[in-house]
């Protein structure tokens, strides 16, 4: 046994001696490599390399200034998106004047005369305009303005102390005008005078001209916008 661990220790040894000659022969082989440079070539080369650190900072700066650039036309081009969306939506709501044909409707009392004798001025009530508007609506109306005052979805028609009232304001003596955006002008006139509308107001003592115009500009609805109404209708 100890025979065969004298012949382990023996054979180790000679294993390391063999390694450290291989190595010790391996570095002589090797022979030491100095810089022969002078020391204007070693100058020489360190300009070089300095040379080439500042052209890579100033093209790391470049590009820094690039992303820059990317980052503030996005910024402009995301604001002007944004501002767009706003105007579409201000248009859609009413808050800004609109332009088109349509045809403009006159309301007025079929009779003068008489007033005076006890005869009682014809005034349009809350539920003949609404009637109105409706059909207006489904015969292809965009817009309206009744008395100059823009409809919207917002846009309250009631009655105020027995008279109607429109976003709040009370709609001005006969005749007054209903200004009304179309993309077909002419049929949309051709359905108003056969409407049964016209036969509803003249049971109320009041006339209905309808008028077909090239070009109408509607005013913009400046009454406040209810907000709260939406919340709640979200929540």
């Amino acid at each position: 046994m100890r025979n065969k661990a004298r012949w382990m220790v023996s054979l180790i040894c000679l294993f390391a001696g063999f390694m450290v000659a291989v190595q010790f022969q391996t570095t002589e082989a090797e022979p030491e490599i100095r810089d022969t440079r002078d020391e204007w070539e070693i100058r020489e080369a360190l300009q070089q390399e300095q040379q080439n650190q500042r052209e890579l900072l100033e093209k790391i700066a470049g590009a820094d200034k690039t992303l820059e650039s990317y980052e503030v036309d996005s910024s402009q081009v995301q604001l002007n998106t944004l501002k767009q969306s706003i105007d579409v939506l201000e248009e859609r709501i009413g808050l800004t004047e609109v332009s088109g044909g349509g045809v403009v409707l006159t309301i007025s009392p079929i009779f003068f005369e008489g007033v005076s004798g006890g005869q009682t001025y014809p005034e349009v009530s809350p539920q003949l305009l609404s009637r109105l508007i409706n059909d207006l609506n489904t015969y292809g109306a965009t817009e309206i303005a009744v008395a100059n005052e823009r409809l919207t979805n917002l846009s309250p028609i009631r009655n105020v102390n027995g008279s109607t009232y429109v976003n709040n304001r009370p709609l001005p003596s006969l005749p007054f005008t209903i200004q009304v955006l179309t993309e077909q002008p002419a049929k949309l006139k051709d359905y108003m005078e056969a409407s049964q509308a016209r036969d509803f107001f003249n049971m109320e003592n009041l006339e209905l001209e309808v008028e077909m115009e090239e070009s109408l500009t509607l005013p913009k609805y400046d009454a406040p916008l209810h907000l709260e109404i939406l919340e709640g209708t979200g929540e």
